[in-house]
């Protein structure tokens, strides 16, 4: 998947000091550096389980109660925000969790250099950033491109889980992944935890729209 164009701004958010202590005690720990070879599951998490990655963790809310709740699951959040970083980082403390891993990088760069092919059992696709302006639609991750690169990462039958509050970017995620060859459209949806950006967009009247795809077999 190539491109110059990516789909994320690094914004100067202001991180608290127990976030800064995080990313630098805890990251070391709990994180995955990038990097150019492929990434072995079983070294990363010391077993053999199914994968999930989340592309655009935020402050890890999701992540961590998804994680907690499926122990049998391992999951490998990605995100390039500090604050966000530092935050997941701290729960993977206070819970103890051995099944999440952070990579603080870019996320088409991870699946592309670091993810084995037909690898993972899932991806998550939460509230990404919408970009809503139409001159910037070109930033938004989800393009032709990008659903191939999932597909080409997920095993057969593995499932891509977007959520959004935007109905035009709703539309768009799932017209890609309609009308791509390697996905079928899901009515019933898998259940996630509401973030509270999630709640304070409901509060507002925003539509929240979940779309599940699975990767055919052939």
């Amino acid at each position: 998947m190539k491109r110059e164009i990516r789909s994320f701004v690094l914004r100067q958010g202001r991180i608290t000091p127990s976030q800064q202590r995080a990313l630098d005690e805890l990251l070391p720990r709990f994180g995955i550096a990038f990097s150019n070879d492929v990434l072995s599951f079983t070294q990363a998490f010391g077993r053999k389980a199914p994968v999930i990655l989340e592309i655009g963790s935020g402050m890890g809310e999701t992540t961590a109660v998804l994680a907690e709740a499926n122990p049998d699951i391992d999951y490998i959040a990605i995100e390039v925000h500090g604050p966000g970083v530092g935050s997941l980082l701290k729960k993977i403390e206070s819970l103890a969790l051995k099944n999440l891993r952070v990579i603080r990088h870019d996320a088409v760069e991870v699946l592309e250099r670091m993810i084995p092919d037909q690898a993972l059992a899932g991806i998550h696709l939460f509230f990404p950033d919408p970009w809503p302006k139409k001159r910037h639609h070109k930033r938004r991750l989800v393009q032709p491109p990008f659903a191939a690169l999932a597909a080409r990462k997920l095993v057969p039958r593995g499932y891509l889980h977007a959520a959004t509050d935007w109905p035009e970017y709703a539309a768009q995620i799932d017209e890609v992944f309609s009308s791509s060859v390697f996905f079928e459209k899901q009515v019933q949806q898998h259940k996630r935890p509401i973030t509270k950006f999630e709640r304070r967009g409901r509060g507002l009247g925003h539509p929240v729209r979940d779309l599940l795809f699975v990767r055919r077999n052939e």
